[in-house]
């Protein structure tokens, strides 16, 4: 963080803020957490780096999804086509089998007419199914991508700071936390970047079922994010978004086996996502939920609206911040109502796909 720091002196003041991050501070006396760290407080400029972040994913998502993703889907599925109809020429030769020892027939080959040894070209109606295979592979690789780094780092973060997904009374011991170290302050604001930059995409691509479900979840989550970095619940937020990236890698990756025809991969990756998803956002998320909401109370040394001191614990506050997690977890519950319908499709030997998305 230093390095990005320094190297952003050289561009014009107004331009600073975009590159590197905003309100450098002196390192707290006492850290229990990231102790070689750069601190820094928050204030409106940070978003000027969201912004950035913002710009650099949508070039990433294009570049990946352009010369990456959708060449490897394009190439698998057509790889795949030619097997099929292959396997359907031989097929259909073995029923128009020539006998031995006619003129057509030599050392016991089979022949074919010519007709069926020329090869088909592929039909309107299949070439639109490979293509639109194609464009979800690459939208769901990116998720996959993003998430998985993002899950990475947010372990490294949970690792880091002093939290307990079983006991998570540390997040409200000493509130606030304040000033926030350099790498917590990048994750955070990377995080919102995404979501932001999924509430703007989100139209853009295929419209899923659960449109309005996904928009609604986005802007909760973006809610909940910009709140609890300005009203300084980063380590509850830090915790829940490690908890929420974990599932959303598998999910992705299932749905990608499944475009280019993986079926097996794709149920054992659906079955993952699955049992995931009820211990992280069923179980485990439910803890927090718990613990914002009776231990957030009991363990905060002053509940009061004090700004000037870094403490937004209102009673206010708080009901709406529990509020805004509770109807997360409602969302998440109608979601995993879709998503036992799909398990019991695979378990009667019908496949997965997934009732939240696309009917294909």
């Amino acid at each position: 963080m230093n390095t990005v720091q320094a190297s952003a002196e050289w561009l014009p003041s107004i331009l600073v803020p975009f590159f590197s991050l905003s309100y450098p501070t002196d390192k707290p006396v006492y850290t229990d957490s990231f102790h070689d760290s750069a601190y820094y407080n928050t204030g409106l400029l940070d978003g000027c780096l969201i912004i950035s972040y913002i710009a650099l994913m949508a070039i990433l998502r294009d570049f990946t999804r352009i010369y990456v993703l959708e060449p490897f889907a394009r190439w698998k599925l057509t790889h795949n086509w030619e097997r099929s109809r292959h396997s359907n020429v031989v097929a259909n030769g073995v029923k128009h089998h020539v006998p031995n020892g006619s003129s057509s027939a030599q050392n016991g080959h089979t022949a074919y007419p010519s007709e069926q040894c020329a090869p088909s070209s592929m039909s309107k109606k299949e070439a639109r199914k490979i293509h639109r295979s194609v464009l979800r592979f690459a939208e769901q690789g990116w998720s996959a991508i993003y998430y998985s780094f993002q899950f990475a780092y947010g372990i490294y973060m949970y690792n880091q700071l002093p939290t307990r997904v079983l006991d998570p009374t540390d997040l409200w011991i000493n509130y606030p936390h304040i000033p926030l170290a350099g790498p917590l302050k990048f994750y955070y604001l990377m995080q919102t970047a995404f979501y932001l930059h999924q509430i703007l995409i989100l139209n853009a691509e295929a419209r899923r079922k659960d449109h309005i479900q996904m928009m609604m979840h986005h802007v909760i989550t973006t809610i909940l994010l910009i709140a609890s970095y300005f009203y300084n619940y980063t380590r509850a937020g830090c915790l829940i978004t490690v908890l929420m990236d974990c599932c959303d890698i598998f999910l992705p990756v299932a749905k990608m086996l499944r475009y280019i025809g993986l079926y097996t991969l794709c149920d054992i990756t659906f079955t993952w996502f699955l049992v995931s998803w009820c211990i992280t956002r069923h179980v485990l998320f439910i803890i927090v939920i718990k613990s914002t909401w009776f231990d957030s109370v009991r363990l905060v040394r002053e509940m009061a609206w004090a700004p000037e001191r870094g403490v937004y614990f209102s009673d206010l506050s708080h009901k709406a911040f529990v509020g805004l997690l509770v109807s997360l977890q409602i969302l998440q519950i109608i979601w995993f109502w879709m998503i036992c319908r799909v398990a019991w499709r695979v378990l009667t030997g019908h496949g997965a796909s997934d009732d939240r998305s696309d009917e294909e």
